[in-house]
């Protein structure tokens, strides 16, 4: 047996039994799709449905939203929006009931919470806001905005893309003059994962507030976000949480900061009575103060199966095998696709990358079709990367397995 040959066989072997003892393996079952050969390594991006998702939101249509009408507004789901927060508080951000609400978009929710933080911070003299330079794009599109309205200045952490930023650059860039500061605990292209108590800890030391993204962790690594201090954090749904295309945010606004609290995007469903339909704006009291419009039910229905499971199986089981999976992802890359020239630009120590890694090579972006022609569905991110997304829940490892080959097979063949 050539040596190829038997390496290739010795890792189709240990994803066996990886597989094998997986205590999650189970888990995957419960979600469209995983019955095919077909490779998905995007659930960073979007999560797969679940199966119970398809009878939940058929059995809405029918019974609750056909069957109920409006009067299911006042029988269940005004109240969701709090609900399923406080679930997913519980089940996913270590955040005690009342903290956390689902709405809007990840950008709106941060554009609300980084005003309200700006707000609430009373010296003048506070006039900066610190991100850092490979921030997601929306993140820095929005501060641009937001320096811009308040005659603010930016002062910008200079992030390694292949890293991510540690609590000396936070130290450095933080003093008297800064107000907030917002930064994703998990780097978008990297997969770094910030330190965020001891970040949080810098921040506060330096007499600022925190805001953080939480849209890459949320779900696939443990967050103690009380246990923190953390002032404020939003994210998304749609990743690790599989609550669908467009699925709402969530805010999570630490109770210290609820009483007095101003958010910028009045609406009727943020006020104290949403029917009174009465003149003047009167915030909610507590953490539903900061919606603003309709919810969305739907991606509330969705979410909530997931956090069932997640609240099953626990957060830290998810997040061993989020180890394990970007492990063997890693075993794969040095055997097979570093020899072909592919750099990797995620860190090697478990403890320092999410649940994601990337790889670099400059025939990526045409080579991410071709990969998604064949049923492997990676992302690419510019300027060559892709990105390799393990979903604790839904993604097994002879799945990886599959995925890694066929980008092997075509750097081979390029």
């Amino acid at each position: 047996m050539s040596t190829v040959h038997g390496t290739q066989d010795a890792l189709l072997q240990r994803a066996v039994e990886l597989d094998a003892a997986d205590p999650l393996a189970g888990y995957r079952d419960h979600f469209v799709g995983t019955d095919t050969d077909l490779s998905y390594l995007d659930g960073n991006s979007l999560g797969r449905p679940l199966k119970r998702t398809v009878a939940d939101i058929s059995a809405f249509i029918q019974e609750n939203w056909g069957g109920r009408l409006i009067r299911g507004w006042d029988e269940e789901w005004l109240a969701l929006p709090e609900a399923i927060g406080d679930q997913l508080g519980r089940a996913v951000l270590g955040a005690a009931p009342g903290q956390t609400i689902i709405a809007d978009s990840t950008t709106v929710v941060l554009y609300k919470l980084v005003r309200a933080a700006l707000a609430a911070v009373k010296d003048p003299a506070r006039t900066e806001i610190v991100l850092d330079t490979d921030n997601f794009p929306t993140d820095r599109y929005l501060l641009e905005g937001i320096a811009r309205e308040e005659g603010l200045t930016l002062r910008w952490i200079d992030a390694d893309p292949a890293a991510g930023v540690s609590v000396d650059q936070v130290r450095g860039a933080t003093g008297p003059s800064t107000a907030v500061v917002v930064l994703s605990q998990i780097a978008y292209r990297s997969g770094y994962l910030a330190d965020l108590p001891a970040i949080t800890a810098a921040v506060h030391d330096a007499g600022a507030l925190v805001v953080w993204d939480l849209c890459h962790s949320a779900g696939s690594v443990e967050i103690e976000l009380d246990a923190a201090g953390v002032d404020f954090a939003a994210g998304c749904t749609y990743k690790y949480l599989n609550g669908g295309p467009g699925s709402p945010a969530f805010a999570y606004i630490n109770a210290r900061h609820l009483p007095g609290l101003s958010q910028p995007i009045w609406g009727w469903m943020g006020r104290k009575d949403a029917f009174e339909m009465a003149a003047g704006y009167e915030p909610a009291p507590g953490i539903r103060g900061f919606l603003s419009g309709t919810p969305a039910i739907f991606g509330m229905i969705a979410m909530r199966g997931t956090l069932d499971l997640i609240e099953k199986a626990g957060m830290s089981a998810l997040r061993e095998k989020s180890r394990k999976l970007t492990a063997y992802a890693l075993e794969l890359h040095d055997a097979w696709l570093a020899p072909s020239g592919v750099q990797l630009a995620t860190p090697r120590e478990a403890e320092q990358r999410g649940s994601h890694i990337t790889v670099d090579h400059p025939d990526f972006r045409q080579m991410t079709a071709e990969l998604w022609d064949q049923d492997v569905i990676p992302d690419f991110r510019a300027p060559h990367g892709i990105r390799i997304g393990l979903s604790p829940l839904s993604t097994s490892f002879t799945e990886v397995y599959r995925g890694v080959a066929a980008i092997r097979d075509l750097l081979a063949r390029e």
